[in-house]
């Protein structure tokens, strides 16, 4: 048996707390994993054209300007120097938090991620964010988060009384608005928009349209995802409006945007609004105060010398 890294962690009793929402699971740390997630699948989508026919070997061109070729063994050079370490580094963490859950036996379930992924759409700062990786991607890195959460806060005592009183003082963050997961293609005319809609109607991909297509550019180079959408988020009403129509995965008919402009709108998830009671966010309360004890600049990279682990840059 692997003798079990040691974690300084305090076990005295966390002192009662104003009304305040808890630091956003810790926010940093997560805006930090999804930046990386999303560097991560652009990555290995690029990788995975090795596997298309297409694609072609190490010297096919992939561009050319004035003469002077550039080849996709020199492309995908240049994307790991640039992205490489992030993404190893985003894979290698994922499989020590893997690793940990089995050492320390915790358990991650279904209920627990679909809680923390209602509670980070709801949170309005988190927007712009969210809409950089897909569902599956971001339940992993939730899952990895709530791993290293669990290891650390494991021995931590908080007071029965005081996450009754979190919960009570904040209830209101608990009550999740209906979110929806959209896409979006914006064009500057009607007639471009119904041009687009009959392309669609026709068997398009909406992701590739989006990206040939679309004049707004950030959605655009995501395939159209906007990520998830509430009430409470900066976007369009008619873009609201627009989803609340629809069945997942059905498309709107073009609608007239605030700027002028017209977009097409595809459902691509509903969660629907509720109120989540104390007992089924107990859990997510007592780490959330577990872990404003522990030092923020806590990362999975301290169980790396626990599991052995060694990479490509050697540090």
């Amino acid at each position: 048996m692997r003798s079990r890294q040691k974690i300084n962690q305090p076990t005295t009793q966390h002192t009662p707390l104003s009304k305040r929402r808890l630091k956003t699971k810790p926010v940093l740390t997560l805006l930090a994993i999804l930046f990386v997630g999303n560097i991560f699948w652009f990555v290995l989508w690029l990788f995975a054209l090795g596997g298309d026919e297409e694609a072609g070997d190490d010297e096919t061109i992939v561009a050319s300007v004035d003469g002077e070729n550039i080849t996709r063994l020199q492309w995908m050079a240049e994307m790991e120097r640039y992205y490489g370490k992030d993404t190893l580094q985003r894979m290698v963490n994922q499989k020590v938090m893997e690793k940990a859950a089995k050492e320390y036996s915790i358990d991650v379930t279904e209920d627990e991620i679909d809680l923390e992924l209602s509670l980070m759409v709801s949170s309005s700062e988190m927007d712009s964010t969210l809409q950089q990786l897909g569902e599956k991607e971001l339940k992993e890195q939730i899952k990895s988060q709530l791993i290293l959460e669990k290891v650390l806060t494991k021995d931590i005592i908080i007071d029965e009384k005081e996450l009754e009183s979190y919960y009570e003082e904040n209830e209101s963050l608990y009550n999740i608005p209906t979110t929806y997961r959209a896409k979006l293609i914006v064009v500057n005319t009607k007639d471009e928009a119904e041009s687009v809609l009959k392309e669609l109607n026709e068997g398009s991909d909406f992701s590739l349209l989006a990206r040939e297509r679309s004049v707004e550019q950030v959605s655009a180079s995501l395939g159209g995802d906007i990520g998830y959408i509430t009430n409470q988020s900066n976007v369009d009403p008619a873009i609201l409006k627009a989803l609340q129509k629809l069945n997942k995965n059905e498309i709107s008919k073009p609608v007239l945007l605030r700027d002028g402009r017209y977009g097409i709108v595809q459902l691509h998830e509903k969660m629907e609004g509720r109120s989540f009671p104390y007992g089924e966010v107990k859990d997510h309360i007592k780490r959330g105060l577990a872990m404003e004890q522990l030092s923020s600049s806590i990362t999975p990279e301290m169980f790396w010398k626990e599991f052995d682990v060694t990479w490509f840059y050697g540090e």
